[in-house]
């Protein structure tokens, strides 16, 4: 009960809960739950797993025993993290991928290839992100935000579904943010085309958007051998803050976490037994946490959640991707 009590208000304060401070106190708390065993055998596929989170994430499941497809924009990126990986994991198994996922052809290419020559796939982590400093938009028209964070975690998803299914236990795990909180869902304007451009507001939206369309896909997978899960990694010191949020990077320096301590709870859903009990939860720092707070933005009705989804398939559908689930 006061452990609970003392989560709770750790995650109220935001800043203390999303920050270094939180995930320390919440390790020394009675019922902190048990770190994930081995996964010797097990295959995870991590997007953006050149840096930040992805990198630490990888690094970490690699360590499992897992073996770790390491999926970068370039070759050259796939290469470099596969490196940087197996130096940090001895004798781990890590395999470079390369794919824009920006660009909606090339991860039907990318995801079709890869179910057809591999004979598994246990943990698909959807955590690469983008924040541009001016609108900017895919190969297929996108938004590039909205592409990144939204359409192509789907189109992964869907597109090797049939893979995870044979794999099951399998799960997803799509990587948002604490951000998401503040926005509510653009309603008939999806990708924020009337919307002044502001990168961290359309990052936030997107957020929201990727909760949303996570929640329908659990539903959908539900009881087929397949969790999906979302989850906030808290304030975070990765290249992308580095990049983009300079100014926020520098006022939360005494508490922003490293990278490590962003990828905790990625790795315990992709690894503990407890996230296979249950799908279509958001967490944070190994708990489930409500998508809404009385603060922030409301719940999404229905019908727009309906409309959120309709549009997203409509748009992988027009790149040549089903979204069959």
């Amino acid at each position: 009960m006061i452990s609970s009590l003392v989560d709770t208000l750790l995650d109220r304060s935001i800043a203390l809960g999303y920050g270094t401070v939180g995930l320390q106190a919440r390790r020394r708390l009675p019922g902190w739950p048990a770190d994930p065993p081995r996964m010797d055998g097990d295959a995870v596929l991590i997007t953006g797993a050149a840096s930040g989170l992805g990198l630490a994430s990888a690094i970490a499941f690699a360590r499992l025993g897992a073996t770790v497809y390491a999926l970068g924009r370039s070759a050259d990126r796939a290469r470099e993290a596969a490196g940087r990986i197996a130096a940090a994991a001895a004798g781990a198994d890590v395999r470079p991928e390369a794919c824009d996922l920006s660009d909606l052809s090339a991860v039907r290419v990318f995801a079709d290839a890869f179910a057809e020559r591999e004979p598994r796939l246990d943990v698909l982590v959807n955590n690469a992100g983008v924040m541009p400093d001016e609108r900017t938009t895919s190969p297929d028209g996108h938004e590039l935000m909205f592409a990144t964070h939204v359409l192509a975690p789907l189109a992964l998803t869907a597109r090797l579904a049939t893979l995870l299914k044979r794999s099951a236990p399998a799960r997803v795990i799509n990587v948002s943010s604490g951000g998401q909180y503040g926005q509510g869902l653009p309603v008939g304007d999806w990708e924020s085309e009337h919307a002044a451009y502001s990168p961290k507001k359309l990052y936030a939206r997107s957020k929201r958007e990727e909760i949303v369309v996570t929640e329908i896909v659990a539903e959908r997978l539900r009881g087929r051998g397949v969790v999906v899960h979302g989850m906030h990694p808290g304030w975070v010191d990765t290249e992308g803050v580095q990049r983009w949020m300079p100014v926020f990077r520098k006022l939360t320096m005494p508490i922003i976490r490293d990278p490590d301590e962003g990828a905790d709870t990625i790795v315990w859903l992709g690894g503990a037994p407890e996230a296979l009990a249950q799908t279509g939860r958001f967490w944070h720092d190994r708990r489930t946490r409500p998508t809404h707070y009385r603060l922030g933005a409301g719940p999404d009705s229905d019908p727009d959640r309906q409309a959120l989804w309709s549009y997203c398939v409509d748009a992988l559908a027009a790149a040549g991707i089903a979204v069959e689930l």
